[in-house]
C-alpha cells in the first residue's frame, strides 16, 4: 500500500511537471529568446561577447521587450551584420 501511494505521488509530480515544461519543449530548441536571455546565454550569439552581452540586457530593461528581432540593432554597437550572422538563432517570443 506505502509503495502505491508513492508511486501514485511520483506520477502525479512528473505530470505536473511536464504541464509546466511542455511549452518550453514546443519553442524552436537552440534558439534564444532576446527578451528573455541572461548575459551568459547572449554570449554564444556569433559576434556578441560579454560587453555587448551586457549592453543588450540593459537595453531590454530600459526600453522594454524587443518587437522583432532587427530591433537588436537599436543597441549601441549591434548592426545588421551581427543580426544577420544570428538571424536563425535569435527570437523574441
Amino acid at each position: 500500500m506505502r509503495k502505491t501511494k508513492r508511486l501514485a505521488f511520483l506520477s502525479i509530480a512528473v505530470a505536473i511537471v511536464m504541464v509546466f515544461i511542455g511549452p518550453v519543449w514546443a519553442t524552436d530548441a537552440g534558439k534564444i529568446n532576446l527578451n528573455k536571455a541572461t548575459v551568459e546565454e547572449l554570449i554564444q550569439l556569433k559576434g556578441i561577447g560579454q560587453k555587448y552581452a551586457e549592453r543588450i540586457v540593459e537595453f531590454r530593461e530600459k526600453n522594454g521587450p524587443f518587437k522583432k528581432t532587427e530591433d537588436l540593432m537599436n543597441v549601441p554597437g549591434i548592426g545588421q551584420k551581427i543580426v544577420q550572422k544570428n538571424k536563425d538563432t535569435i527570437v523574441v517570443e
